[in-house]
């Protein structure tokens, strides 16, 4: 075969490559983020030849583009009855541009390895909304369905974090994660996230891992194929629905390419049916739930007045207050003569970025745990200040100015609205001092 046919093939394959690729792809640019601001984020819509445009469509959120053969893959699935029907948006991370094309600034790393809920926002107010207002070639309006059950996002490397990141603060956007090679490294605080799941009460989320041994992008960062693993560990502790991929793959697609289709048959193996939410083996969290739990129960509407930042222990010896400057603990006094001396920040907080935690209201049980409001979520420390628990707020609740305990119930009162949900919780009782729990 001579050089000219040979690269007349290559480029017939190319473009046969490229027209395959494209079949129901749809363009898209965002700019003017009011969450990212100056960003430009490109992005591709998949529609598979299913879609009526009638009926909402499944989701799948695919970061940094298309990877592992996605819309390929998932057309196959659809054919086969193996999966929904499928809408997918391809997402590139953001840059910011000079006018002359210069890049200025990359976004990926602070768009993806944060640990907060800011990129779910992202995703829910900015990137979704632009698809919905799309339309497909044939002028067919895209339509997403709202289920969780529904919704799936993949990531690779720090787009693997992010995914999980989503669908972690967020499970009534995504209730399936697949995360290959992840971030779950000292970048942002990606290595907290195992100790963050083990103590937080099980989400229904379906989740799958993929890393190799020889993955090691940057070891300065950590270890990523322990970090992985030590994430894997946490969710099966805290009953998720999850699975794992270990070879000795290195840093890259590879193998998520090569388990894709699996991955997407096993995501998809019951639906339309929602992930069921586990049963953690944290015996601090089984020991406040209670058959009549029923999540929270919204009782009122809304309580005014000033946070409740400081509360003194049930015999009346030490005080918990809130230290007016920002941090992660809450101070500890012992009381002499109704005064407080001898303080320390004895009650350390979780934080899921370097941001000042907002610790809004605390409290005591009658077993002497302190419970703190924060925008984690109810942090509840033993007796010696750790962290043994965290408790989900009420959906769109983000500011309490109370938390009270009552025999059987937990109370928030908000501005907007009161809650309270039946634990198995004991009020304190005033001069009595709670059975101590050791040193531990």
């Amino acid at each position: 075969m001579n050089a000219k046919r040979s690269t007349l093939l290559t480029i017939l394959a190319w473009l046969t490559f490229y027209a395959t690729a494209g079949h129901g792809m749809i363009d898209g640019t965002l700019e003017k983020s009011s969450i990212y601001p100056g960003t430009v984020h490109t992005f591709q819509v998949y529609v598979p030849d299913q879609y009526d445009g009638k009926r909402p469509a499944a989701l799948y959120v695919g970061l940094d583009g298309v990877l592992c053969n996605a819309p390929e893959v998932m057309d196959s699935l659809i054919a086969a009855g193996k999966m929904p029907c499928t809408i997918g948006v391809f997402l590139q991370p953001g840059v910011i541009k000079d006018v002359e094309g210069t890049v200025l600034r990359y976004n990926r790393c602070y768009e993806f390895d944060s640990t907060t809920g800011l990129f779910a926002r992202f995703l829910e107010t900015e990137v979704l909304p632009a698809v919905e207002q799309m339309t497909t070639e044939r002028g067919k309006p895209i339509r997403l369905s709202r289920r969780p059950q529904d919704r799936m996002i993949f990531g690779l490397s720090s787009g693997g974090i992010a995914a999980f990141n989503a669908a972690w603060h967020r499970p009534d956007l995504f209730g399936k994660v697949f995360t290959g090679v992840g971030t779950f490294v000292a970048m942002r605080g990606g290595n907290d996230l195992q100790a963050l799941v083990r103590k937080t009460e099980p989400l229904p989320l379906r989740v799958f891992i993929q890393d190799g041994s020889n993955d090691a992008w940057n070891p300065l960062f950590g270890h990523w194929y322990e970090g992985n693993q030590m994430l894997a560990s946490a969710l099966q502790f805290a009953g998720y629905d999850v699975e794992c991929d270990w070879s000795d793959g290195g840093h890259n697609v590879k193998r998520s390419t090569e388990i894709f289709p699996q991955v997407m048959e096993w995501m998809w193996r019951d639906w339309p049916a929602a992930p069921a939410v586990g049963e953690t083996q944290n015996d601090f969290l089984q020991a406040l739930y209670t058959d009549e739990d029923k999540g929270w129960e919204k009782v009122g509407n809304g309580t005014d007045g000033k946070p409740v930042t400081r509360i003194i222990y049930a015999d009346l010896t030490t005080i918990a207050i809130v230290p007016t400057t920002p941090g992660n603990t809450v101070w500890q006094y012992l009381l002499q003569d109704g005064q407080p001396t001898c303080g320390e920040p004895f009650y350390w907080l979780h934080n899921d970025d370097s941001r000042a935690l907002n610790i809004q209201s605390i409290t005591f049980d009658g077993n002497g745990n302190l419970w703190a409001v924060t925008n984690l979520g109810i942090q509840v420390c033993d007796q010696n200040g750790r962290v043994r628990a965290i408790l989900r707020l009420p959906q769109g609740i983000d500011t309490v100015n109370e938390i009270k305990i009552t025999e059987g119930y937990v109370w928030l009162h908000t501005p907007t609205a009161d809650w309270r949900r039946r634990l198995n919780v004991i009020a304190p009782i005033l001069g009595q001092r709670p059975e101590s729990q050791g040193q531990g």
